[in-house]
Parts: structure tokens; C-alpha cells; sequence
């Protein structure tokens, strides 16, 4: 942990931000944040537990829900979530947000992480899926401070001039671009494999990163396929974990991604990590 801080703003370390970094945070109308898979579905059906089969990954939910409510619904849904009433910024976004490190992978779907670059230029790269015209599954962005807005832009143009945020599964900005269901997950991964889920600069920038995984379940296929994906030519890196029953799924991707487990809780782990910038 000693080298940390120096390694997040270097750039050598990239935090990996998944779902369980909201675990505790409630909007102003007192409802939790989705933090795992059983929340997501209980937010995107109203509250309601759906069938075994269809709660053992959110994705399975939400193509459920697509196929009898509609591709809008499942948007406007996700969208509500995130955007009917605020909530304070998660901790470890505070955290990040004191370093505002060069690149960060957040495949949350919210606008968190681009409060890590509050008044500060940056590109932001959006995950699509199921578009027509093209093999891409992403679109680039510039942040113009002066606008407080997120342009398009020529994703051959991208480069480390400034801070790089990577949001593979979509963002409720500056469009509501999603993928959570099924169908988004099977069209990007397919692509991913390909070579068409990132900018070529980042397949370059990536090489010999490691990786410091914060609220990531590796419990469930899709988001170890996603990971995986996302960080081809890793060198190594962290993982933050409470289980100690962990699968054997779990404990292979962990093991070939060369990643040292911190078995404490999120919260201790931010609180342990902020006291080496004092």
C-alpha cells in the first residue's frame, strides 16, 4: 500500500471501479443505491424480487423486463435510478477525486465518475451497444470546462494531453447509453473480442497497467468476461475483498491476473489508503 498514491497519480496503478462501491450510499428520498446484482433488479422492477433464475445476474433481469416492457423502459428505468434524486458522492469517488489519476476505469452506470474531473478538462469514453453503421461499441468525448459540456469527438484524436475516463457499460451523460441487459452484454463482449470496444489509443495506453479493483463482484461470468476484456497486457495489481469463501472462478481469475487480495472492507481500505496522503 506504501507506493499506492504515487502509482494512482502516475498513472501505473488504475482504479477499477465496479457496483459495490455504492454499498451504504441512499439518495435524498432514502432509497439504496444499487451495490449487487439482487439491488439492481429489485431497483429496475419497482422493488420486487423476480424469479431465482432471472435474480442470479441482473442482465437476465433486465432482458426479461426489455422483452415484456420494451427496450425504453429498461432505459428509463436504469436512467430513474440514477437521476430521480441526488446522493452523496460515494467515498471512494471523494477519495479519487483528491488524485484525479490520468485513467479510470468506472463500469458503473452514473455520472460519479466524471465528478472525479469536476471543473477540469477531460475525455470520457462511453460504452454503446446494439448500434447500427459501425463495428465501435464506444463513443468519445472531450469535457469543455467553459460549457460545462461533453462534446464528440474524433476518437483518433484521443490521447494522455489530459485525463482519460473509461465507461464501458454507458453513463446517464451526457446520453443515456446502457448496456445491462443481456442482449447489450452479448453484442459488447462479441465486439470487445473483436477490438471494437476501446480507441486504439487505449489498447496502447493499457499495456503493462496494473489494476486496483474496488467494488468488483468476480462472483459473476459477465463481469470477469468485461474485466478481462478491459485489461489485456495487465501486469498485476489489487483486489479489495471481504469473502473469504471465494469461488473457484474467483480464485482463478484472481490468480491469473496476478492480484493481491486486501481483505478489509471498502470503506477501511479508502480511510487506510487517505492517511498516506497526509
Amino acid at each position: 500500500m506504501d507506493n499506492m498514491i504515487e502509482d494512482l497519480k502516475s498513472g501505473k496503478l488504475v482504479p477499477f471501479l465496479g457496483m459495490g462501491v455504492f454499498k451504504g450510499v441512499v439518495n435524498k428520498n432514502g432509497q439504496q443505491l444499487p451495490f449487487d446484482s439482487d439491488s439492481m433488479v429489485l431497483s429496475l422492477n419497482n422493488g420486487r424480487a423476480m424469479s431465482p433464475r432471472l435474480m442470479y445476474e441482473y442482465s437476465r433481469a433486465a432482458m426479461s423486463l426489455e422483452q415484456r416492457k420494451g427496450r425504453d423502459f429498461v432505459v428509463n428505468m436504469t436512467n430513474h435510478i440514477y437521476t430521480s434524486s441526488p446522493y452523496e458522492l460515494p467515498l471512494v469517488y471523494q477519495f479519487l477525486k483528491k488524485i484525479q489519476p490520468p485513467f479510470v476505469i468506472d463500469v458503473n452506470l452514473d455520472d460519479s465518475g466524471c465528478k472525479i474531473y469536476e471543473g477540469m478538462e477531460h475525455f470520457m469514453i462511453v460504452g454503446v451497444s446494439r448500434v447500427m453503421g459501425g463495428y465501435d461499441r464506444f463513443i468519445v468525448y472531450e469535457y469543455l470546462v467553459e460549457s460545462n459540456s461533453y462534446i464528440p469527438m474524433d476518437k483518433e484524436l484521443l490521447d494522455d494531453s489530459k485525463p482519460i475516463l473509461f465507461k464501458p457499460l454507458g453513463s446517464t451523460v451526457p446520453q443515456k447509453n446502457f448496456i445491462i441487459s443481456d442482449a447489450d452484454f452479448v453484442d459488447w463482449l462479441t465486439e470487445a473480442m473483436g477490438g471494437f470496444a476501446m480507441p486504439s489509443f487505449l489498447k496502447t495506453y493499457r499495456q503493462g497497467k496494473d489494476y486496483l479493483y474496488l467494488g468488483v463482484d468476480f462472483s459473476r461470468d459477465t463481469y470477469r468476461m468485461v474485466a478481462n476484456e478491459l485489461t489485456l497486457t495487465h501486469k498485476a495489481g489489487y483486489v479489495v475483498e471481504t469473502k473469504s469463501d471465494l469461488s473457484k472462478k474467483e480464485k482463478k481469475f484472481i490468480s491469473s491476473h496476478d492480484l493481491e487480495i486486501y481483505n478489509q472492507e471498502l470503506e477501511a481500505f479508502i480511510e487506510a489508503l487517505s492517511c498516506k496522503m497526509i
